[in-house]
């Protein structure tokens, strides 16, 4: 809906603006066409490759598709689907939850986040690949130790990206607020969050793709079961078809958690996407 209500003369300058806007960008139908289009075009080329070379080496999209559906029909593919996803979603609800809680209080409190400063650049510096033998020697090999290990992925960028949009508020309406007698929750709900969401989105986007390398890298180390364990087992057994099944899953969920949250964005941070 248009904005413009100071009279007929202010409406000439929107419609320029929102006219320049829509001649640079793409109709969503033809954004699909595109990503379709590429999609299709990375498939053939795959088909007509791989099908040209050993299947140790590369197979063939219809080979994987087969391999995919063997893998329901014995079961396989559910079971470790079931087991890493519990996990995943486990580990990254608690993880977005601490980065949240501590990103919110770090934002706003100095004290705080100076306090927290030092350690969480070790962290966030330190690869958490080299945390895993610890964390196993800590947990063990079952469950508890991949949900730590995608906590750990899942935390730091939900947490950096919240404190930021945080502290990044602007400091002439915090003032203006104030003048105004405003309390702290009221400038918590009108304020400072619905100025920290485009920020705290950014670290859920980053998270999804750190959840899923989580998990994966969790299931290489620390268990026996999920969908990094068949990539292990396939591949060891030279079982090329089937090892790009949990593959092309893992790929295929980071896509739609990553519209998902586009969805969302563009729901919740509506006057973000007007700026």
């Amino acid at each position: 809906m248009s904005t413009v209500v100071e009279g007929p003369g202010a409406t000439r300058p929107a419609s320029r603006v929102r006219t320049r806007r829509s001649a640079g960008s793409l109709s969503p139908s033809t954004r699909w066409a595109l990503r379709l289009t590429s999609v299709v075009a990375i498939a053939v080329a795959w088909e007509l490759y791989g099908s040209a070379i050993n299947p140790i080496l590369l197979s063939s999209p219809t080979a994987i598709i087969a391999a995919a559906f063997d893998m329901v029909a014995d079961g396989t593919l559910p079971k470790a689907m079931g087991e890493s996803f519990v996990v995943l979603g486990v580990g990254s609800l608690i993880g977005v939850t601490a980065g949240l809680v501590i990103g919110l209080a770090a934002g706003r409190n100095q004290v705080f986040a100076t306090l927290i400063e030092l350690p969480l650049n070790a962290l966030y510096a330190t690869p958490t690949v080299a945390l895993i033998p610890v964390i196993v020697v800590w947990f063990g090999f079952g469950p508890t130790a991949k949900t730590v290990v995608v906590i750990l992925f899942v935390l730091f960028p939900v947490l950096i990206n919240t404190m930021r949009g945080v502290q990044e508020v602007d400091r002439e309406l915090v003032e203006v607020a104030r003048s105004f007698c405003s309390g702290e929750r009221r400038m918590w709900f009108d304020l400072i969050l619905p100025s920290a969401l485009p920020y705290v989105v950014t670290g859920l986007r980053l998270a999804i793709g750190r959840a899923l390398i989580g998990i994966i890298v969790a299931e290489f180390f620390t268990a026996f079961s999920g969908l990094g364990y068949l990539i292990v087992t396939n591949a060891n057994s030279f079982q090329t078809d089937r090892t790009f099944v949990p593959i092309l899953v893992i790929a295929a969920l980071g896509v739609i958690l990553t519209g998902l949250l586009e969805l969302v964005e563009r729901r919740v941070v509506r006057w973000s996407a007007r700026d």
